[in-house]
């Protein structure tokens, strides 16, 4: 497992932190797939079995790759953004100027560049199989987000799955839910990719992927 302190992180300076002021969608999307390439490059993972997951802000980069990039064979997105554009128009008064200086400018002065970056706008480049977990109380990055992509996905006959958690807000807290989730990635990647499980895990229905046994 890799997990990425793609450009933006704290930790590394101000420069890199920097680094995803204006830039989001691009250089966290880039930073991840450069990060997995290498561990494939080094022969610690297969290059053509590579996934990717991420909540939230890390939701949507996990989209943009598998919009944007050919990197990634399947991933997972909890809570993640896809549509800018939407979050601009309803995000909460809190987080309302947070897209700002991560997209460049204000929404709809720069409405264009949240389109380019909107992963919904661009369904047509999804090939990878993906999975969706959604919280159904979540105010900042509410479930239609997800439920867009799994229609689109689902719509092109792309291997898809789509869990709505009963209860959950932004950022499952529920030690059950939080198991499901990990345990409902595990058995996606492993009816997507065709290994045996140690153990059983309640299934999870996969929308184009035949026989869901």
């Amino acid at each position: 497992m890799l997990d990425v302190d793609y450009g933006g992180s704290q930790g590394y300076g101000r420069e890199y932190r920097q680094r995803l002021q204006g830039s989001w969608g691009q250089v966290d999307v880039a930073d991840c797939c450069n990060g997995a390439l290498f561990v494939a490059q080094q022969g610690w993972a297969d290059s053509t079995k590579l996934c990717i997951d991420g909540g939230s802000a890390g939701g949507f980069t996990t989209l943009a790759c598998l919009v944007f990039r050919d990197v990634f064979s399947a991933g997972c997105s909890l809570y993640g953004v896809s549509d800018l554009e939407a979050l601009a128009e309803e995000t909460h008064k809190f987080e309302s100027r947070y897209l700002d200086g991560l997209m460049g400018g204000p929404y709809p002065e720069f409405r264009e560049v949240y389109k380019q970056r909107s992963p919904i706008q661009h369904v047509e480049k999804f090939q990878a199989p993906i999975l969706l977990l959604q919280g159904d109380e979540d105010k900042i990055v509410p479930p239609n987000q997800s439920e867009m992509i799994y229609d689109a996905v689902k719509s092109r006959n792309i291997p898809c799955a789509y869990i709505l958690f009963e209860g959950e807000q932004h950022g499952f807290r529920k030690s059950e839910n939080i198991q499901r989730a990990l345990e409902a990635e595990l058995y996606f990647y492993s009816r997507v990719f065709g290994f045996e499980l140690p153990e059983a895990i309640d299934p999870v229905h996969i929308d184009n992927l035949g026989s869901n046994l």
